[in-house]
């Protein structure tokens, strides 16, 4: 959901490791040119887990069981793609899993090795406040 008046958008996001590697999932949209993690905007009722859920195999075309999704935390950055505008993420983790290929909206996926210098084109959301939270979690 975009709230104008306050420049906020509230989304949902889910952190998703390489089974072998550990790298984490970054996705591009298309038209856009930051990476950032898989999920998006909930539904109206919709919970946070489920609109992840939803997300996910929308975007990626796989599955989250439900009972796997941890919270890692809610967390505000500035949007990626919406200057001016904060995002507002209820961000979970999700033990790995196969069959990841970009779709719908979805244009790139890239894992990244979050122990390697980071790009400029990855999400604040993600730089200043996921990777973070996920290094404290242990």
């Amino acid at each position: 959901m975009i709230d104008h008046d306050t420049k906020r958008v509230h989304v949902t996001a889910v952190v998703l490791r390489h089974a072998d590697s550990g790298h984490i999932l970054t996705v591009r949209k298309r038209g856009t040119s930051m990476f950032m993690q898989p999920g998006g905007k909930p539904e109206p009722g919709e919970s946070a887990v489920d609109a992840g859920i939803r997300e996910i195999r929308e975007e990626i075309g796989v599955n989250l069981d439900p009972t796997q999704m941890r919270l890692l935390g809610v967390f505000s950055a500035p949007a990626a793609n919406e200057p001016g505008y904060t995002v507002h993420s209820t961000v979970f983790t999700h033990p790995p899993v196969q069959g990841i290929a970009p779709a719908a909206e979805i244009e790139e996926v890239r894992w990244v090795d979050e122990n390697q210098p980071l790009t400029d084109d990855l999400a604040p959301l993600m730089v200043t406040r996921i990777l973070p939270a996920l290094r404290t979690q242990g």
